[in-house]
This record gives C-alpha cells, structure tokens and sequence, in this order.
C-alpha cells in the first residue's frame, strides 16, 4: 500500500476499487511511490495496460492490481508518469479551477503579497509541471510536462476565472522542457504583449518585461532573503555578485550600505540593475564581468559578500563538477574577507542538499584559513512550497556566515 505523503488536494473519499475504460502502468515493489513519492521511472515500472499515449492521463496500479491514483504520462521523459491525484481525476477546466484556486488560497493564507507571487508552483500545488508567477495584472506561465502543454487552453481558462489577469505570458523558454522533448517559445496566451512594466517589492521598484525580457520576471524566491540580507548592510562595502537584476545589491544600498557593487557577467542583466537603481534613486556600481575572474583579482575591500549564482548544474552527473565551481568562489570570496567580514551565499539546485552545500562552504573556510559562524540559513519563499516526501520541490538554500577568527 501506499506510504505516507501525497495530496489532500482531492477532499472527496478515497479511490474506487475499479477504475475500467483507462491505459495505465503496473508498478513494481519497492518503487519510491509507496513511500509519498509522486514520479514514477521507467525502471520502477513492471508493465504498462491499455496503450496510454504520450500526454495521456493514465492510472497507477501496484503490483496486486490495486489503483495507486491518476498519473499523467510521458513516456519520452525520465520520469515517466507523475502522481497528480490519489483517486480518479481527469484534466479537465473543473479540476484546473479548483487547484489553481486552492494554491491561491495557500498563498492568501501565508500572507504573502498575493499580486506579486509564484500562484502555482508544478507538483507542490499538485499540476504537476505547472508553473505561474503573478506581476499584478499580468501572469507568467510555463508548462514544462507534455500534458500540461497539452492542455495550455484550459489552463488559460481556469487561470482567467481564478485571477481574471490582463495578460499572459507563456512563457516556455526553460531548458527542462527538452526532458519532455517539448520545444522552447514564447507566445501570449491571452491578451497582448503588455511590454515592460513596473513591479514593487521589498519597498522597491523593478522593471519587469515577461515577454522580452531576459527571464520569467524577478526571482520571486528570494524576495524574502533580499530583505533579510540588506538587515545586515547598513555601514557596509557591499559587493554583490551574479546581481541579475540588482535584487540584492539595491536592497542592501536602500538599507544604508556604505557602497555597493553589483557584478554580472550578462550585459543585459547589468542594464537591468542600472536601470532599477535609476527606477529607486539609488547609487550602485555594475560591473559587466565574469564573477570567477573578478573575484580572482578583486581586492579585499568589503565587509559583505553575496554569491547568488545561477544553478551549476541540471542533472546528477554534473554535481561534482558543480561543487567545485561553488568551492571557488567560496574561496575567493572568503580570501577577501577580514575578521567581521560576512558572507552570503546561496544554491538554488535541489541535487546539492544542504549538507553538501554546508560542507562546501566549511572545506572552503578550511583553506582560506578563516574561521566562520553561521549567522542565518535561508529558504525558498512560501509560495513556493515543498512536499516533504517530493524532495525536488525543494531547491534553494541559503547561508550567511561571519568570518570570526583569521590563522
């Protein structure tokens, strides 16, 4: 039988013992399902019944023939079906409604900014492979699992009844969709193209352009660790690295940094955070570099690093290869720093767990020879919420360290 996780996002009873007239897949022992998973690999299967076809909504039985629940199925991908409902539930307009109001509610109920959030956030708010960030009147929307972009139209309509937005953007540049052998675009679902447009967060202005812009919009998750990093900025040289947009950096000048660097190796992300720090009244230095080379022959004239990177790595494979690249620039990073210094630094790929990470941050302090006390840890904001028994859905972590004591 099934163990402990999965959805109470389904409040009718429990799943009927005959579910005839849908293809679907037998899964073998000991697969990681039966203990509050929701993907399903192709080694984890034992057969497949009724012909599903790629997209197809199927049902997942185990090995003694009784229904686990409803799957979507894509047999091109690694994962080859993902768990939505543990009872009978087509992807219908009905059910797209319902989620997409429940995840709305969730994030009501967290008292977050509900106009400026991640609304659904793909298994987590159980659409699997769904995901919508809110700018106001305006949604970004990415269908990143065949089924979902199958099925754009009804999203649309349920989104439109649910948040009744001016425009959406779909938004499907992310690389993840070739794991579903689904090709990148970018189209509006609904209305027109509303161009750049202006955004307030933290007490700050940011130009947002969900259609020709460099990304999705801000990087909503870590809004919350903009605020409480700029806490510690006041007085500071701040050198804020991998800036994008500037979030960091113009949230520690807005808190009273004595002066703040922001580094980006993208020219239009540089422009971004020039034009935000114009947008706000704010004076802060954007450097157009490669952060490993700058920090490689940086001089060490700042109290308060921020390492906020890109994801080193998609895939397990790379991982190590990844690690290393963290492990520089911790190194550098804390070669710049005296007694008093502070870093932060941040990982938003979910194959480094936090122990990983930790570790590499510790191995780095022990050849910079500099001893460092964890001041805070820090995690993706509530609307983006993990499952605890899909550990995928958690991704980001954070670290702020001071440099205590140089040998």
């Amino acid at each position: 039988m099934a163990g402990g996780g999965g959805f109470a996002f389904d409040k009718r009873p429990g799943p009927v013992p005959d579910w005839p007239d849908m293809a679907g897949l037998i899964i073998a022992p000991r697969a990681r399902i039966f203990h509050g998973h929701e993907w399903v690999y192709a080694t984890e299967i034992r057969k497949s019944f009724g012909d599903p076809q790629p997209g197809d909504v199927i049902t997942l039985k185990d090995f003694r023939d009784r229904p686990l629940g409803s799957a979507i199925y894509n047999p091109q991908s690694q994962i080859v079906a993902r768990r939505f409902s543990r009872r009978r539930q087509d992807l219908d307009l009905d059910f797209f409604t319902r989620r997409i109001r429940q995840a709305l509610e969730y994030r009501q109920r967290s008292g977050l900014d509900e106009r400026l959030c991640r609304v659904v956030w793909s298994e987590s708010d159980g659409i699997p492979g769904l995901v919508v960030d809110r700018y106001g009147d305006h949604l970004s929307v990415q269908t990143l699992t065949l089924a979902m972009d199958l099925r754009k139209e009804l999203i649309r309509d349920a989104l439109i009844a649910v948040l009744a937005p001016s425009t959406i953007v779909l938004r499907n540049d992310s690389p993840s969709r070739k794991a579903e052998g689904l090709e990148p675009g970018i189209e509006m679902l609904h209305g027109e193209n509303p161009g750049p447009f202006t955004v307030r967060a933290n007490g700050l202005d940011f130009e947002v352009d969900l259609f020709d812009g460099q990304k999705t919009g801000l990087y909503l998750d870590q809004i919350q660790s903009h605020a409480e990093v700029a806490k510690l900025a006041a007085g500071k040289r701040v050198l804020d690295c991998f800036t994008n947009q500037g979030g960091f950096a113009l949230a520690c000048a807005r808190a009273g940094a004595a002066k703040v660097t922001a580094v980006d190796v993208s020219a239009t992300a540089c422009e971004a955070a020039r034009r935000n720090a114009a947008l706000n009244g704010l004076e802060i230095e954007v450097l157009e570099h490669n952060v490993f080379d700058f920090l490689k022959h940086a001089t060490a004239e700042y109290d308060l690093i921020i390492l906020d990177p890109p994801s080193f790595t998609r895939n397990k494979k790379t991982l190590m290869d990844a690690m290393r690249g963290y492990k520089e620039i911790h190194l550098r990073s804390l070669k710049l720093l005296e007694k008093g210094g502070i870093l932060s630094t941040f990982c938003c790929s979910h194959h480094a767990s936090r122990e990983l990470f930790f570790d590499n941050l510790a191995d780095a302090s022990v050849d910079a020879k500099k001893s460092l006390r964890l001041v805070a840890e820090y995690g993706q904001r509530a609307d983006h919420p993990v499952l605890i028994t899909l550990p995928e859905t958690g991704y980001l972590k954070g670290l702020t360290v001071e440099v205590i004591a140089t040998r």
